[in-house]
């Protein structure tokens, strides 16, 4: 699989003679709307087993070699040239592909209003051959210790006829928000908590979920040891029934950060007491702040660098967003950012007209428009090369793999390169 950014005055044709493509197969990879029209700056996917490389000025078989890690006896075999052979700018040499690793993938899939919208089962659908598990959000915790169910629909069919795991997520969420009251309320009170259990096993033999995943947010500080030591009375359960337990984590870099959403997730205690973690790493940029990148690779990076001081890399799923923010400018506090795919980001830019920029501190693209009122916007969203750099830091650290949050948003390009860079684990 190889990434090119288009330049001004590409073609879908000339861009799929340079890499001996067929434009249907270019068009199919990415989702192309409008094959025709071409944004500058927009990142495709080339659907090839491998890549190629065109020599620049000054290039070896060595200097490529090194960059690429392929030795250069091995490039002058593959290509049919001499070791020792000067190079030709423009030259298009073959890269073979690297050796892929095991990980797992999850993805969250949140259905809103009183239906499954059709949309997002087949979103589920398209998904679920790269993916672990399957998380419909969520079963929310009653103040009696009951659940309240979420739309399944067809996902449990989906994940069996996929292979995929079926993730029961159980979060504190009261009237659309985490509650902190209610974390308190059931951690504090051993009776709710065997009720709530009991409930848990009970529907997760039911409908034959095999991961038991709390997402309990914004508990009390004061209540972090009470988090502790109910996902280990949850933790005996869960294993001695042969299934598997795991939780969501707020992006921490140190045990002292402090806050409603940070203090009472104990890194170190998780990792001794369930099978995994998903780590939110996402959401720096947000609806509801000043337009930036949703996860650069920086602020990632040293939360996830942080994370394997406390617990085995082994045991950390990433999260990934699956979205971008567009935002209206000047942002004010109050005003909220639109969610937006990045298969709609890369349609407002053709509309608009506007070439993507990529911000390579941040591994992440953007770009900046002017809407029919006057009003400046900035767009930042995920495409190709951000992904690929998320996933060279999963691979870098050793990390079990990759949380998505959310399914319904147009990306193909995501599972391409899943697919490329990894194989998928199916329990």
């Amino acid at each position: 699989m190889q990434i090119h950014v288009v330049r001004a005055g590409q073609s879908l044709y000339g861009i799929s003679q340079a890499y001996n493509v067929s434009v249907s197969d270019l068009i199919r990879a990415n989702a192309l709307t409008e094959p025709g029209r071409l944004v500058v700056g927009q990142a495709l996917v080339i659907p090839i087993v491998g890549r190629y490389y065109f020599v620049q000025p000054g290039d070896t078989l060595f200097s490529i070699g090194r960059r690429v890690g392929v030795s250069a006896a091995e490039l002058a075999r593959i290509n049919g040239l001499t070791p020792g052979q000067q190079l030709t700018a423009g030259l298009r040499l073959y890269i073979p592909p690297r050796p892929k690793r095991r990980a797992e993938f999850n993805g969250y899939v949140e259905p809103r209003g009183t239906t499954v919208s059709p949309a997002l089962q087949q979103a589920a659908r398209e998904a679920a051959p790269y993916l672990t598990y399957l998380a419909p959000f969520s079963f929310q915790i009653n103040r009696d210790g009951t659940l309240r169910p979420p739309m399944l629909d067809n996902f449990p069919a989906i994940a069996r006829q996929n292979g995929v795991t079926m993730m029961m997520v159980v979060t504190n969420i009261e009237e659309d928000q985490f509650s902190t009251d209610l974390a308190h309320l059931f951690l504090s009170n051993e009776t709710i908590q065997d009720r709530l259990l009991d409930n848990i096993m009970e529907t997760a033999r039911r409908l034959n979920f095999r991961d038991i995943h709390f997402d309990i947010e914004r508990v009390r500080p004061a209540d972090r040891e009470l988090y502790n030591q109910f996902l280990r009375r949850a933790a005996a359960r869960i294993h001695a029934a042969g299934y598997l337990i795991s939780t969501a984590l707020a992006p921490k870099t140190s045990a002292e950060q402090r806050g409603e959403w940070y203090t009472a997730h104990d890194y170190r205690a998780h990792g001794q007491i369930v099978d995994f973690v998903v780590i939110m790493t996402y959401e720096w940029g947000y609806s509801g702040g000043p337009a930036m990148p949703v996860s650069p690779i920086g602020p990632v990076r040293r939360v996830l660098e942080y994370a394997i001081t406390e617990m085995p890399a082994s045991k950390i799923m990433m999260g990934q967003n699956l979205y971008g923010y567009d935002w209206t400018l000047p942002f004010r506090p109050g005003t909220t950012a639109r969610a937006i795919s990045p298969q709609t980001a890369i349609d407002i830019a053709r509309r608009e007209n506007e070439a993507i920029q990529y911000d390579y501190t941040a591994q992440a693209p953007f770009f900046h428009y002017t809407d029919d009122a006057g009003r400046r916007h900035t767009v930042w969203f995920e495409d190709a090369r951000s992904i690929q750099a998320k996933f060279n830091l999963v691979k870098e650290l050793g990390l079990r793999g990759v949380s998505y949050w959310k399914l319904g948003l147009a990306f193909p390009q995501n599972w391409l390169l899943i697919e490329d860079n990894f194989n998928v684990v199916k329990r």
